[in-house]
């Protein structure tokens, strides 16, 4: 097991975040998938966040990432939704036309932290997304 470390801590901060698509909307496809991540991977940074795997199934991403003590969760998430919903609905206009209202995005989020689990488990359930 590697650790992180900063200045002061050393610590393993890993999280499985799954964001859905407003109305479960399958919209997501390889394109979209590829460039929802680019986008998370420029704001990383800003947020103390590195994403260590992602996956997608047409109406959800699964990320698993880390983040250290300073990270602020609900802002680097919010973060995130707004900018990439932005982004998406500008750059693939076909998505916004089935989608209700301006929502790309569902309000709500599942963030689960992976102490409990072996994060290999994890790391094969985010890989084995969208392959029914």
């Amino acid at each position: 097991m590697e650790l992180d470390s900063n200045n002061h801590s050393v610590f393993l901060l890993n999280y499985h975040l799954v964001l859905v698509i407003k109305y479960r909307r399958k919209v997501i496809d390889n394109n979209i998938s590829s460039r929802l991540k680019e986008i998370f991977e420029y704001i990383c940074p800003k947020y103390n966040i590195t994403l260590d795997e992602w996956n997608h199934d047409k109406d959800h991403v699964h990320l698993l990432f880390r983040g250290s003590p300073n990270t602020d969760i609900s802002k680097f998430i919010n973060a995130y939704k707004s900018a990439s919903s932005r982004l998406i609905k500008k750059e693939y206009p076909i998505v916004k036309k089935q989608l209700w209202k301006e929502y790309f995005w569902s309000r709500s989020y599942c963030l689960i932290t992976t102490g409990g689990v072996p994060i290999d488990i994890v790391r094969k359930y985010i890989e084995n997304q969208g392959m029914k």
